[in-house]
């Protein structure tokens, strides 16, 4: 028998090195005649794996899917919709206004004992600060392992020690936000009106709308972008010096006529009457006649007389544009910023304020229009459309290459259910993490695809090749349970494994692409699970008996003669490839090269840019352009953004110095459906350069995220 194993052996190698010569060119003198290969026989299996049992019960077997099931749908539907996983970034904006100041007494006199008690906080990673003509803002960064919640009582504290080191006249104490990049407006509301005020209509968003959208569930805060009413008093010099008096004198003296305090109560016999001083003045005409001193005869001297008293806004510097195209520009306008919690449904948030539309309305009078003027969860549903669109494809393509190169319905099937089963299991522990439905949880699951076959089709042609040496399919399916149990374990680990990394990734990286590892990895490890539970249950049950020789499908017969004149025509290129060895060379260096250069040429960034149909930016004018300058920037500005036929409708800020430079103004635009303009990344260079043509300006734009 041995030798017989060895002349076998012998003449095989024999026949495949005339073969591989005559293919070559080359002339052969002898060649043994060919001779059939060795039947390959089947290894005896003990026991029956992991998967013995759920072939055994398919009832337990069936109850456990059908529970995957339920849990998925259920889930998937209690999922929030977002764009980006929600990143809980320690950032905290610290504000400060002292009215008249100048940026030099801004910065010496608030910015710098601020910044002391600031720099002693633990955890603090980056610290900026601006000072601008009345206002000082700080920017600061914690590392991404302390909480907000203790970084925002750090900053309290310190602004408490900085209190004493601050102007004794300072209007109010420093106030502090905490920020986020995930927590950007999430829809966008405007107040328009030609008949009231600015200061009116302010009052209006800030009571009968804003407080009405501040308590839906989800929302976090409601930011007001207008100006509140304001009563202005311009002293008149002259007549102040003609009676003797200062400017001390006047600011006293309309401090002590506005006095808002209790003055007790009056106790009779029977009832007690509470003294309610009309001590508060809120209107101009009442500043006006407020006596602020006496003359030497002692007639009152009036307000009215040494100041010019009207009712106005708090900072008049302030220019603001509202245009929608196919409408007239509003005399007034405000316009309300709808922020969401943390976690919270981006798109449910977003539907329960349209929701909302119809009743505040309804309580608004007829000179106020509301009109909605952009919202940011229309793309994030588009978005996340298209990547469902692309995960269905996929799912289908997928499916099609299974049943060509497994030629047989039945076969295929197998596979096919064992891919929705991984990713309804997979949303279920989605859910249970907290996670949410975004690009990357979503790209997350597309990229799975394609791995989530893999256990189930391994089983599956195991079963298939013991069946055809002769086993029943029951049987066959408890010894491939027992034989490759192991190797389909160790696929799925060592696949996953591939992504845990990620997991561990440090930074701001780290956070946002932890779902999306996570996913991925809890993908695989559910296809492993389904490969070792219905799978095998599904082989036992669904195959036909294959035996040696059995009639093959027309699918088989078609797909096994492609792949053997595919094999063939491979090892005709690897002979002329093998001839020619020392092409290898140059084939790699010029990899190499080809690696180097795109890796450097290639842009980088954090993630791509989507078409949100939102651009922001600036423009920028020189250092010290007076109001009526950056006015007239605006308005040349407003010009050209209307000419632009991408965009529906925009909002422009100019002598914004509470938050910006006075010399720069600030620009949103809200483009058309996409289906009625240009991709977003053609619209900013081609606005980018209409805007900067404006002698004097410069623009800097960008797309929102």
């Amino acid at each position: 028998m041995a030798g017989d194993e060895q002349h076998d052996g012998a003449g095989d190698h024999e026949h495949d090195s005339a073969h591989l010569a005559k293919d070559r060119g080359k002339s052969v003198t002898a060649a043994a005649p060919p001779t059939s290969p060795p039947e390959a026989k089947l290894v005896q299996v003990k026991g029956s794996g992991l998967s013995g049992p759920f072939i055994r019960r398919p009832v337990m077997t069936v109850l456990l899917t059908l529970s995957v099931i339920v849990a998925g749908i259920a889930t998937y539907g209690k999922l929030a919709v977002n764009d980006l996983p929600a990143v809980d970034y320690p950032v905290i904006q610290v504000t400060c206004s002292y009215p008249g100041a100048n940026p030099t007494t801004m910065a010496n006199n608030i910015a710098t004992p601020l910044e002391k008690q600031f720099l002693q906080i633990p955890g603090l990673d980056i610290i900026t600060s601006a000072s601008t003509q009345g206002n000082t803002s700080f920017t600061l960064q914690f590392v991404l392992s302390k909480s907000i919640i203790d970084a925002a009582t750090d900053v309290q504290a310190a602004i408490q020690r900085a209190t004493g080191k601050l102007p004794l006249d300072l209007p109010s104490p420093p106030t502090f936000t905490k920020t986020n990049p995930n927590d950007q407006a999430i829809y966008l509301v405007g107040l328009l009106s030609d008949t009231l005020t600015d200061g009116d209509l302010y009052k209006y968003a800030s009571t009968a709308v804003a407080q009405r959208i501040a308590i839906l569930p989800g929302v976090s805060q409601v930011n007001i972008y207008g100006v509140q009413s304001a009563i202005r008093i311009k002293a008149d010099p002259a007549g102040l010096a003609s009676r003797g008096l200062t400017m001390d004198d006047l600011a006293s003296a309309i401090k002590a006529g506005t006095v808002y305090s209790g003055a007790g109560q009056f106790d009779g016999a029977h009832r007690t009457f509470v003294l309610l001083p009309n001590g508060q003045i809120d209107q101009a005409e009442g500043y006006r006649n407020l006596i602020v001193a006496r003359n030497k005869d002692s007639s009152p001297v009036y307000l009215r007389d040494v100041a010019e008293v009207r009712q106005s806004v708090q900072d008049e510097r302030l220019s603001r544009t509202f245009w929608m195209r196919g409408f007239n520009p509003p005399g007034s306008v405000v316009v309300l910023a709808v922020s969401r919690q943390a976690g919270a449904n981006a798109v449910e948030v977003a539907n329960s304020v349209k929701a909302l539309f119809p009743e505040i309305r309804a309580s608004l009078p007829g000179s106020i229009t509301l009109v909605p003027v952009f919202d940011r969860s229309q793309s994030i549903v588009d978005s996340v459309h298209d990547v469902q669109f692309t995960l269905m494809i996929a799912f289908i393509l997928v499916v099609m290459v299974i049943y060509i190169f497994l030629g047989r319905a039945t076969d295929t099937l197998i596979p096919a259910v064992a891919l929705p089963l991984s990713l309804l299991l997979t949303v279920a522990v989605m859910y249970m993490l907290n996670y949410s439905i975004n690009n990357l949880t979503l790209m997350a699951l597309t990229l799975a695809i394609g791995f989530l076959v893999d256990d189930a089709i391994v089983f599956l042609e195991n079963v298939v090749r013991r069946a055809e040496h002769g086993e029943s399919i029951l049987k066959a399916a408890f010894n491939s349970a027992g034989e490759i149990s192991v190797t389909i374990m160790s696929m799925t680990l060592s696949l996953a494994a591939v992504f845990i990394p990620l997991v561990f990734l440090p930074g701001l990286l780290g956070r946002i692409f932890r779902e999306f590892s996570v996913t991925i990895i809890v993908a695989i490890l559910a296809s492993g699970l389904i490969s070792f539970t219905l799978t095998p249950l599904m082989c036992a049950r669904i195959l036909g008996e294959r035996k040696a020789g059995h009639k093959r499908a027309r699918m088989e017969k078609w797909t096994s003669d492609f792949i053997q004149r595919v094999i063939a025509a491979y090892g005709r290129a690897l002979d002329k490839f093998l001839d020619r060895a020392w092409l290898t060379v140059p084939i790699l260096l010029g990899c190499i090269v080809g690696l180097w250069f795109f890796f450097t040429h290639l842009p980088f960034t954090l993630l791509p840019p989507g078409d949100s149909g939102f651009i922001r930016g600036v423009f920028i004018a020189q250092e010290g352009s007076s109001p009526a300058q950056m006015r007239a920037y605006q308005q040349q500005v407003n010009q050209k953004l209307k000419d632009d036929q991408n965009i529906g409708q925009f909002f422009t800020l100019a002598g914004f110095a509470a938050r910006t430079s006075s010399s720069q103004g600030l620009i949103f635009c809200f483009l058309k459906p996409r289906s009625q303009r240009l991709p977003i990344e053609q619209c900013i260079p081609q606005l980018q350069k209409s805007i900067s043509s404006i002698p004097g300006i410069t623009a800097v734009l960008q797309p929102n995220p």
